[in-house]
């Protein structure tokens, strides 16, 4: 089993976090709480009340733990690929695999990514939606002091099986995305690349971005009742499932309640996305 390319995703995971992390945490505060009239206002509060570093809550989790995750990601999608057509990243260029196969690898690693993913993404959904300051004032002071206290928390309160919470929704957010993300991503470096060539850096780029943009516009609507699942502990049991979270959100706020986040999610897509599979190429060119 190839492990650069572990080595690889873990690498372009964590830049692509550490760019992307301000734009997530005005994602999931506007697709869990129903405060803000929109992503301006959302992020002048943000700034308002807790300063700069309220965009950074839950990142130093994510940057050792969700980097990681990347890692697994990118390793099963290219290990799957490997088993499926017998090529290499290095002879992909020259014997490119066929678009079903490389769908069934990026399912293959969306599926597996989102259980090793949904523990890491509750503490993460946890920690960016308090928004209280990190520095105690007055009667003010955040539930949660930190990741590893958000955690041991949350097994106290309620249960360790809560820290699986969400994951189902997670599977059925990743399985087909993730599909659609490598397909698009490939697709649009085979047109603008001539054959047995690298695709040049900005059309990486590209093709990163438009990939990042186009999965996100599948995964919003299910990423919303992710986003409201994991956050039932803070409030207590809110939800007996995803259908009751789909029905109880709709009858609230209107069939727009699914794409909530979108403007946001597009926005920080495409230079996360498009960071993340330079890096990954690069690496991987290196390495060879």
């Amino acid at each position: 089993m190839p492990v650069e390319e572990f080595v690889a995703g873990w690498v372009s995971g964590a830049l692509g976090l550490i760019l992307g992390h301000p734009f997530d945490t005005i994602k999931v505060r506007l697709q869990s709480q129903d405060k803000y009239r929109g992503v301006l206002d959302c992020a002048t509060q943000i700034y308002r009340h807790e300063s700069i570093l309220g965009f950074f809550k839950g990142m130093s989790f994510p940057i050792a733990s969700i980097a990681v995750v990347n890692s697994v990601l990118f390793g099963v999608y290219s290990n799957v690929l490997l088993a499926l057509t017998s090529t290499t990243y290095q002879e992909r260029r020259a014997n490119p695999p066929s678009y079903a196969d490389i769908f069934i690898a990026g399912c293959a690693g969306g599926f597996v990514q989102a259980y090793c993913l949904a523990p890491f993404d509750l503490i993460k959904v946890r920690l960016q939606n308090q928004t209280e300051p990190r520095v105690r004032r007055g009667n003010l002071r955040p539930r949660y002091l930190g990741p590893v206290h958000c955690m041991t928390s949350i097994i106290r309160e309620e249960g360790p099986q809560r820290l699986l919470r969400g994951a189902g929704t997670l599977m059925l957010r990743d399985t087909p995305t993730l599909g659609i993300y490598f397909v698009t991503y490939e697709w649009i470096c085979r047109q603008y690349t001539p054959k047995d060539q690298n695709p040049s850096s900005f059309i990486v780029l590209v093709a990163g971005g438009i990939a990042g943009i186009n999965s996100w516009v599948t995964a919003t609507p299910l990423d919303v009742i992710k986003c409201r699942m994991q956050m039932d502990g803070m409030k207590g049991q809110v939800y007996r499932g995803v259908l009751d979270c789909m029905v109880s959100s709709i009858q609230r706020e209107g069939p727009r309640v699914f794409f909530k986040g979108l403007a946001i999610n597009s926005a920080r897509a495409f230079p996360v996305n498009a960071i993340t599979f330079l890096s990954y190429e690069y690496f991987l060119r290196w390495w060879g």
